[in-house]
């Protein structure tokens, strides 16, 4: 077993998404005519006029905020350090690239859940890459696959390694047993989800402001302390991605590690293309009431996952100088030495709560991506999801007492079939993407606030909720 899921992953993770992602982001970019660029004021705009809902769904504020929560988590503290120590400096303007690609796949992907969205048992929003998959590609077989897929990887086993991360992160700066912080954080998540989609979305849109805001200040902070110094260090990173100068950290600072690792790195962190943020997207009332609004605002969160919170973590290690190619000192450790050469002790314990807090936050923001499953599944019921959550908050308890590789592994593999199957949809849908796209923009350009009709799209008739879409 464990050969065939070190195959898959070498398959999945070593050449197809690794080259997929990146080519589906350039595709889309290309095709909706570099629409994260040219529209960038765009996205901020919706962004500020997000914070209303309906009785029907989230805020898209609310939404952006949760699949933050998933997106931020440990991959910004810890991946970042891996990605120095393996890539060099140069990895970091690599993670840059591919954020600002990934920025096109997650519009789309996004605006296509909204599109298809549904509305379940209690009359809440619902959908995601298992609903456009069904409705627009009429493949639900497919779409019971990803479904599957999310909840084996975001569901349950990504539950249980960021609980791990939590328990290895207290334990080493506060001495705390990992079973008593394990049992405390499944205690605490279990309050937020069995409280419900709206629970999840609430308690996002309070927290994850305020912890990419300290964390972003702390930045800032160590950046003012050293501020003669930032320059340099930002043009190492662009001159180290193409070998234009000796990299800090890195297999002898090659181009071809700092590409690979950025990438890499970036991809997983940001999370464009793999079908995940969708699920929230489409649980969003969208304003401007039409598809392509929630598709800017989730474009918005890989920007500022990666440009923004991947950065921070990144100008504090290489300001640190304790990066040290071939030491063994990478990840958390690393992230945490780096913050103690800033501010002393307290650096270690900074990044154990932060990581507390991305990772915790991520696993309530994962839960509700497979309440999604479960309801494309038709096993959304109560029964249904009270097993989810026990489940969901088992392998929380479980996660943070075990070294979890090769489950991790395994659900690797499956969130790497998870992300072929949305790759494929998405770029068989493209069409639908572009004409959404010039139909909204031309009604901004107009001077209307954009507003989707469905009888302009005679194509979608049969596929969408025309009672969604008056």
């Amino acid at each position: 077993m464990t050969a065939i899921i070190d195959f898959l992953n070498n398959i999945f993770w070593g050449y197809v998404l690794i080259y997929g992602l990146l080519a589906v982001g350039v595709f889309f970019t290309i095709r909706l005519g570099f629409l994260q660029f040219l529209h960038f004021g765009e996205m901020i705009r919706a962004i500020r006029g997000s914070r209303e809902s309906d009785e029907s769904g989230i805020s898209p504020f609310q939404a952006l905020c949760t699949s933050l929560a998933s997106r931020v988590g440990t991959g910004n503290i810890a991946g970042v350090a891996v990605a120095l120590y393996l890539g060099g400096a140069g990895a970091i303007f690599w993670m840059w690239m591919v954020a600002l690609v990934g920025m096109a796949t997650a519009y789309s992907e996004s605006t296509l859940a909204q599109l298809y969205k549904v509305r379940d048992g209690k009359g809440q929003y619902r959908g995601g890459p298992a609903f456009y998959i069904s409705s627009g590609l009429k493949a639900p077989w497919a779409g019971g696959i990803f479904s599957v897929c999310l909840i084996i990887s975001f569901g349950l086993v990504f539950n249980a390694v960021q609980a791990n991360s939590i328990a290895d992160a207290m334990e080493g700066a506060f001495g705390f047993s990992k079973m008593w912080v394990g049992l405390a954080i499944a205690f605490f998540a279990g309050l937020v989800i069995f409280g419900g989609l709206r629970s999840i979305a609430r308690f996002a849109e309070l927290i994850v402001p305020f912890m990419a805001a300290a964390y972003v200040l702390m930045a800032l902070v160590v950046m003012a302390l050293h501020f003669t110094e930032v320059p340099g260090v930002l043009a190492m990173i662009v001159k180290s991605a193409f070998g234009l100068e000796e990299a800090a950290g890195g297999a002898a600072g090659s181009v071809t590690a700092a590409m690979l690792n950025g990438i890499k790195r970036g991809l997983f962190s940001n999370e464009a293309g793999m079908g995940s943020a969708p699920n929230v997207a489409a649980t969003a009332t969208p304003a401007p009431h039409h598809p392509s609004s929630q598709g800017l605002v989730q474009a918005m969160g890989v920007f500022i996952d990666t440009i923004v919170i991947c950065t921070a973590t990144a100008v504090m290690i290489l300001l640190s100088g304790v990066l040290e190619p071939g030491s063994g000192i990478t990840g958390t450790q690393l992230t945490q030495q780096a913050m103690e050469s800033h501010i002393g002790v307290a650096g270690t314990y900074f990044i154990a709560i932060a990581i507390l807090f991305f990772a915790f936050t991520s696993i309530v923001a994962n839960y509700s991506y497979a309440e999604n499953a479960m309801i494309f599944l038709g096993v959304g019921n109560t029964a249904g999801l009270t097993v989810l959550r026990v489940a969901a908050l088992g392998m929380v308890i479980w996660g943070a007492m075990q070294a979890v590789a090769t489950v991790f592994n395994a659900a690797d593999a499956s969130m790497g079939l998870m992300a072929t199957i949305n790759l494929i949809a998405i770029v068989m849908l493209s069409g639908t993407v572009v004409k959404l796209t010039k139909d909204y923009m031309a009604q901004r350009k107009a001077g209307v606030v954009p507003k989707f009709k469905a009888t302009d799209y005679p194509e979608l008739k049969e596929k969408i909720k025309n009672d969604i879409w008056r």
